[in-house]
């Protein structure tokens, strides 16, 4: 009865009551993102870093050669000797070493040449078909297998660099033989291939290229019914046979190698030793990322200070509202009173107003919250290939935003609830 009649008078004035819920929906939005972003980015970033204690790769920025190599989200440094790496890769203080050569893309998705390594490495097992073992045979990661429907046995070009508009590759084509499990983890967008399928790519295209000048610049894309193409398709797998390339090819480059170390000591000296007596460098991801966080933490840390300070005015808000209805209501409480009402129910039934506005503003903020974060996880999709979850609850954290959100309630209706409390019944009739 009393929680019925607080709803009814919350709405006496709505523009006030509109103005708090939206004051609190926001606060309550923000910080609900901020909870649930930085819990998924901490945990995305350091799942992806486990098993790799340090980045061999081309001098430059040491961000820049783990947000490329580990993360997949930024162009590398340059390459390396292959030949080098393979000192370092063979030394006794290594555990596991992983070789990455960047290659293409396929509709914005990069074609990464590895081994059955990194597949280890991330738990990726295969749902569908089988691993690589020839030139241009792919594994596809399993969330980009579901977005373009991908299945064993589909073949496909590749386009030159990053960018899904760049050059075509049409003289390999990649075939499909097999689809890793989904893991939550960067494999999940990534095309897979040996390290060789990277170097005939490339190495036999630069020949064509200087043979072919259909080509040109801006490549040339053949159709699937062009004779053209299927006398150049069937060349291509005759070529494809004979020159088949192998790691064991001298004077080759890769991009970087994911190493795990057997003892700490390396971990600590490699990065100097490197950089003194090779033009490579190593690189610590968990530096890096710790680097990246604190970078981020100071944009994050301003964002939940605004989500408090206009939680703070909802809070204000709603003392001022209920303090200015409080003078109009008298006569209501006055009446309350006579008919029977106990001087707490008038303290209950403004307080009851207070806290249905704050849980009103929570649960809107909540759903506007997870609404803004799936229009930030199809954005960081779309750029990066990074995908966040909206549907998941924080319970701890989001637990106690709602006390938050109560105890704001409470301390803005505290005032006014007690000047109804202590309300003179005979008084207050006189006047009227």
């Amino acid at each position: 009865m009393i929680t019925k009649l607080a709803w009814r008078n919350i709405w006496f004035k709505p523009l006030n009551t509109i103005l708090s819920i939206i004051l609190l929906t926001s606060s309550v939005a923000i910080i609900t993102v901020l909870v649930l972003l930085e819990k998924q980015f901490e945990e995305k970033f350091n799942s992806n870093i486990d098993g790799v204690d340090l980045v061999l790769g081309a001098q430059g920025s040491p961000l820049q050669l783990i947000l490329s190599s580990v993360y997949q989200v930024d162009a590398p440094t340059g390459n390396i000797s292959y030949d080098s790496a393979k000192v370092w890769m063979q030394h006794p203080f290594i555990k596991k070493a992983i070789p990455l050569a960047f290659g293409d893309n396929y509709k914005g998705y990069k074609i990464l040449g590895t081994t059955p390594d990194y597949l280890e490495k991330y738990g990726a097992k295969i749902s569908k078909g089988k691993i690589f073992e020839k030139n241009f045979e792919v594994v596809v990661g399993g969330e980009m297998a579901q977005k373009l429907n991908l299945k064993v046995g589909d073949e496909f070009f590749g386009s030159h660099g990053d960018a899904a508009e760049g050059e075509v590759h049409d003289h390999y084509s990649y075939k499909i033989v097999g689809i890793a499990e989904v893991t939550g983890r960067v494999i999940d967008n990534l095309i897979l291939c040996t390290i060789p399928s990277v170097w005939q790519m490339h190495g036999n295209h630069e020949e064509e290229e200087l043979h072919n000048p259909e080509h040109g610049e801006e490549g040339h894309i053949h159709e699937d019914g062009d004779e053209h193409f299927q006398h150049e398709h069937d060349h291509d797998e005759h070529a494809h046979e004979e020159e088949e390339m192998t790691l064991d090819e001298k004077g080759m480059e890769i991009t970087a190698v994911l190493l795990q170390f057997r003892n700490k000591m390396g971990i600590v000296t490699w990065p100097r030793i490197i950089a003194q007596n090779t033009k490579m460098q190593v690189v610590s991801p968990a530096i890096e990322v710790n680097r990246l966080v604190s970078m981020f933490g100071i944009g994050i840390d301003a964002l939940r200070y605004l989500a408090y300070g206009i939680m703070l005015i909802s809070g204000i808000s709603i003392f001022i509202a209920l303090f200015n209805t409080l003078k109009e209501r008298k006569n209501e409480f006055a009446l309350l009173r006579v008919n029977g009402a106990k001087r707490y129910q008038l303290l209950t039934l403004v307080m009851i107003e207070s806290l249905l506005l704050c849980v009103v503003g929570f649960i809107f903020g909540t759903i506007l919250g997870r609404i803004g974060l799936m229009f930030i996880s199809r954005s960081a999709e779309k750029d990066f290939k990074f995908s966040f979850n909206p549907y998941e609850f924080i319970w701890e954290k989001e637990g106690v935003l709602f006390l938050l959100t109560i105890f704001v309630g409470v301390l803005a209706a505290l005032i006014p609830a007690i000047k109804a409390y202590q309300l003179n019944i005979s008084k207050t009739l006189a006047n009227a």
